[in-house]
């Protein structure tokens, strides 16, 4: 009996601590779960030439139809000073990625890539917070080399090299040659067919159907690029969102910067031509997206980031025929040191965390979502010092290391003429608009003010230059400049 009552007591044994394996694993599994849940997907849509005043939420009198963004707004945050890094394509998406003015680089993306190994990027910071990192669309910030690209051996220093795990996209804009996909590093498959210029009728010589003359791959249809994105953004959050790991996806579309294509079942949307009717493009393939994370089951805690990467190219003829201010009641455009160059949509929709139709007027830029992320995910970041933009989580409701310092943040551009804004102040180092809008440049006069300084709470349209009326404001904030541009250095 000794033997089978040792027998028997080892078979409970046996059960317990087999139960208790069971229990640590399945608690484990749970502890995995909660893990992911306190930690965002992360979703960030940048689209290409979009203005203030084109979304909905931003201008009622707007004539594109936007409802996909607008609903981004209806259930998140909407800022309404929220700034891009630069007046046109590649240094936005330099100080995007990295947290740091582009002023800081000396580089030609034509010829080398932008972003250098040393500089931290957001898919960096991210991977070592353990997501998946996942890039579709322009990519515009170069690669190593350029443009003598020898394609057998692929394309270097440009997404799977700046810590994006897969990649699917185009080297630069729609307009600019050669064009072709890439997968990974590698031309998939690589330009050879000729491709010659075009541009609409009725439209200035840089808008409507527009693109330079060069080599296309055989896959690259022009008219197809902006749904082939979307595609693959969809594909992404379904194959991606349901791993145990959270990910971040970053989405750069084509559009509505030229060409514009729009697909047929958008003709005649809006009220501001082919413009309007390759908005609402743009705005259903954001639609696909956002339906793609609600069907995933993670839409909760998922933040999706929506904004555009500087102003539109849209002339005072244009607003007259059209009725439609492309960047509402801003000055300016595209490449503009005026607002309408870099004042953008942002928008942020997290349910979890954001309650609906919330609204920011504090004075935030693209250089802030690098350490507004790292901050989220309680990821340090390993270049710091290196770092110009700070963390807006305080305006998300979250606790946070430091106080955001609401009416008195300071930030710097250095496009079109340096522009530095310090709360409700705003100086331009120069006259003229600095980009497309006319004069670009203008010669001080004698006794006439040198640059331009307005105060954006009572004159959000830069109209009354105060220059001359308030040189203690213009000292103050020209030693302020020279300080951000002497940091780092």
């Amino acid at each position: 009996m000794r033997l089978a009552e040792i027998i028997s007591c080892l078979h409970r044994l046996c059960f317990v601590a087999t139960l208790a394996l069971l229990i640590t694993c399945l608690n484990g599994t749970k502890v995995r779960s909660a893990e992911k849940s306190t930690q965002p997907n992360i979703v960030l849509i940048l689209v290409d030439d979009m203005g203030y005043g084109d979304p909905g939420c931003y201008n009622q009198q707007s004539k594109c139809r936007t409802p996909h963004i607008d609903r981004l707004a209806a259930e998140g945050m909407k800022f309404t000073d929220a700034h891009a890094a630069g007046g046109v394509c590649h240094p936005s998406r330099y100080g995007l990625l990295t947290g740091r003015y582009p002023f800081r680089h000396n580089r030609n993306w034509r010829h080398e890539p932008l972003i250098a190994e040393e500089d931290e990027t957001i898919p960096e910071m991210l991977q070592r917070a353990g997501y998946t990192t996942h890039m579709v669309g322009k990519w515009h910030l170069g690669f190593d080399n350029g443009p003598d690209y020898n394609f057998e051996k692929g394309l270097t220093g440009g997404p799977v090299d700046r810590g994006f795990q897969t990649y699917f996209g185009m080297p630069a804009s729609l307009d600019i040659p050669p064009y072709y996909y890439i997968e990974g590093r590698m031309a998939s498959p690589q330009p050879t067919l000729p491709i010659a210029a075009n541009s609409s009728p009725g439209w200035s010589p840089i808008q409507g159907a527009f693109w330079r003359a060069g080599l296309r791959a055989g896959n690259f249809i022009m008219e197809d690029v902006l749904d082939e994105f979307g595609r693959h953004a969809v594909e992404t959050v379904e194959t991606s969102f349901s791993k145990e790991e959270p990910s971040f996806l970053y989405l750069a579309l084509t559009g509505p910067h030229t060409p514009w294509l729009p697909a047929e079942e958008f003709h005649g949307s809006g009220g501001a031509g082919l413009y309007s009717e390759f908005v609402a493009h743009v705005n259903a393939v954001v639609g696909r997206v956002v339906e793609a994370i609600d069907e995933s089951g993670e839409a909760d805690n998922t933040m999706v980031i929506f904004s555009s990467d500087n102003g539109p190219v849209w002339y005072e003829n244009d607003e007259e025929r059209f009725q439609h201010d492309s960047t509402g009641p801003l000055r300016g455009m595209k490449g503009d040191a005026w607002e309408g160059g870099h004042r953008m949509p942002f928008l942020i929709r997290w349910p979890a965390q954001l309650r609906g139709y919330s609204e920011s007027d504090e004075l935030i830029g693209f250089i802030d979502l690098l350490p507004t992320l790292a901050e989220i995910t309680g990821t340090e970041l390993e270049t710091a010092d290196r770092i110009d933009g700070r963390s807006f989580a305080a305006l998300l409701d979250l606790p946070t290391k430091e106080p955001w310092p609401r009416g008195e943040r300071v930030m710097l551009q250095h496009h079109s003429g340096s522009v530095i804004r310090a709360g409700s102040w705003k100086l331009i180092t120069r006259l003229g608009s600095g980009g497309f809008s006319k004069p670009s440049k203008e010669k001080p006069q004698p006794g006439g003010p040198k640059g331009q300084l307005y105060d954006m709470v009572y004159d959000r349209g830069e109209a009354d230059n105060l220059w001359l009326e308030h040189p203690e404001i213009v000292e103050k904030l020209m030693r302020q400049r020279q300080e951000i541009i002497d940091a780092h250095e």
